[in-house]
């Protein structure tokens, strides 16, 4: 076993591949609120996922990981907790978790290390229990690994600010985008806040997105821990930004893809064209037009897309628009079933975390340019 990736596209050796297990409708909390009604869970109401999503779910996420064990690749998987239990800290009481199905949310791994997220909901704040014995295996076989946990963070009060979804929903789009801009959003700055998703790692870059669950004490902590690389902060023009990988998406050396109408920076697409990158608008999603049952995830989920090597991209089986796209661009396409997943909390680059690649650290961004 070894620990080694830098990016997400040099060969892919071994995987950790998400379960739907037990996965819960969380209960309303600072950071987050589920409102379901048409499909049994209105606001203020939380309770476990549907046994039958749960098991279509499980069904296609077990059928992906031997898809992958049969090209060659190892998979692991994690350990499902009781995330129906009530988590319980010395600053709060809360009375659900969520789940395991989305391990990109809490792990990232960056060269021989791996690093387990602050996390910025209350009911996630026990996750990363379920990821612990691959953890403890890894760090057991691979002498090089650093296993390394951000500060927990106490997510008191303090952290969050005090009724911003009903104040959020009030306000105009121009207006939320004004907010997004600055990171005005549901987090204060009391102490470090990221997921792990809110990262995108192009070798000595590392694109942390700021969000409703990242902060910029958050992106500053991973600039103080990732001395070696550089550590940008960036938004985009998403209303609701979560998590990065399913807005820009690198695809291979030279060439990024971002998600539609959820743009970039200017100064952040100068600085990929000065260093030579192409940046391509993904096509529009096809079968996320209408959103799935229980589904918290935007219709750009299209794009959450695990690259295999620099040349195989898996693509929900779906999306055969956006396959037709990656294939003039000289990509082939693995096309993999996986719309029962999204309610759980992603696609295919959600549901995994890469281990081991192939390949060494290196500079796809020689040429600075404005802050970056």
């Amino acid at each position: 076993m070894k620990v080694n990736s830098w990016n997400g596209w040099d060969p892919l050796r071994h995987v950790l591949v998400g379960r739907a297990d037990g996965t819960m409708v969380q209960a309303p909390e600072p950071a987050v609120r589920r409102d379901f009604p048409e499909d049994g869970y209105p606001l203020g109401t939380y309770g476990p996922m549907p046994a039958d999503m749960t098991a279509a779910a499980n069904e296609e996420l077990d059928a992906f990981a031997g898809m992958l064990e049969k090209r060659g690749i190892r998979v692991s998987r994690p350990t499902p907790i009781d995330f129906a239990q009530t988590v319980t800290t010395p600053d709060w009481e809360h009375p659900t978790m969520f789940g395991c199905m989305p391990p990109r949310d809490v792990l990232i791994t960056v060269g021989t290390e791996i690093l387990e997220a602050t996390m910025s909901y209350r009911s996630r704040w026990f996750e990363y229990l379920a990821y612990r014995p691959v953890l403890q295996e890894l760090y057991d076989n691979d002498p090089d690994m650093r296993w390394e946990a951000a500060p927990k963070p106490r997510l008191t009060d303090a952290s969050f600010t005090p009724g911003f979804w009903d104040e959020y929903g009030m306000i105009t789009n121009p207006e939320r985008l004004a907010r997004v801009a600055v990171n005005d959003l549901v987090l204060t700055e009391e102490e470090p806040l990221f997921d792990a998703a809110d990262i995108a790692r192009f070798g000595k870059d590392l694109f942390v997105q700021l969000s409703l669950v990242t902060n910029r004490k958050g992106a500053d902590w991973l600039r103080r821990h990732f001395p070696d690389h550089r550590v940008h902060a960036v938004t985009f023009t998403n209303t609701y930004p979560l998590h990065i990988d399913a807005t820009w998406v690198p695809l291979r050396p030279g060439l990024v893809m971002h998600a539609g109408q959820q743009l970039a920076e200017p100064e952040l697409v100068k600085y990929f064209e000065v260093n030579d990158w192409q940046v391509i608008e993904a096509v529009q999603p096809a079968s996320w037009r209408h959103v799935p049952r229980l589904s918290f995830c935007s219709p750009w989920l299209a794009v959450n897309i695990l690259n295999l090597d620099r040349n195989t991209l898996c693509v929900e089986a779906e999306e055969k628009r956006l396959a037709d796209q990656l294939v003039g661009l000289g990509f082939e396409v693995v096309p993999v079933p996986f719309r029962a997943v999204g309610p759980f909390g992603g696609g295919l680059h959600c549901a995994t975390v890469d281990i081991h690649r192939d390949g060494v650290l290196e500079d796809y961004f020689p040429r600075r340019c404005g802050r970056f």
